[in-house]
């Protein structure tokens, strides 16, 4: 499967929140892949991309933090300079939005990991496969 699942937690902006939520995560052997914040002066949401989405989702719920799920891909690109301005020309050429996108920390075989939410995912699946470029399955990832 090459759709993945996010975890995203809708996080007030105050001390010891995000922190609280990696102790839970650990305290339940849930380690965390790839992660992005975006904030705002009052809250902030955090996109986690974890070993095991759906125990996660249950205790970070279970905990009181307010949890979301999304399909993402992560996608090797080349590490290069217009490595990923390559992708997203093609993502462009076929009029496929991108809502949001972040880097995975680390590297594989030479390649970076870019991680896409985008509105058509099957679409950009079958276009990014057909192109050549490697869409890291849940077993690559988590």
């Amino acid at each position: 499967m090459v759709k993945l699942k996010q975890i995203s937690v809708f996080l007030e902006n105050k001390s010891g929140r995000l922190s609280e939520l990696t102790r839970v995560l650990g305290e339940h052997e849930i380690n965390i892949r790839a992660l992005s914040i975006a904030d705002t002066e009052d809250f902030g949401i955090l996109r986690l991309i974890v070993n095991d989405p759906e125990k996660a989702w249950k205790v970070l719920k279970e905990r009181g933090f307010t949890v979301s799920g999304t399909r993402i891909i992560a996608v090797e690109i080349p590490d290069v300079p217009g490595g990923l301005a390559g992708v997203l020309e093609i993502l462009e050429a076929h009029a496929i939005n991108i809502e949001y996108i972040y880097a995975f920390v680390g590297q594989r075989r030479g390649n970076a990991v870019v991680v896409f939410r985008v509105e058509d995912i099957d679409n950009a699946v079958k276009i990014l496969q057909e192109k050549g470029f490697h869409l890291l399955d849940g077993e690559e990832i988590y």
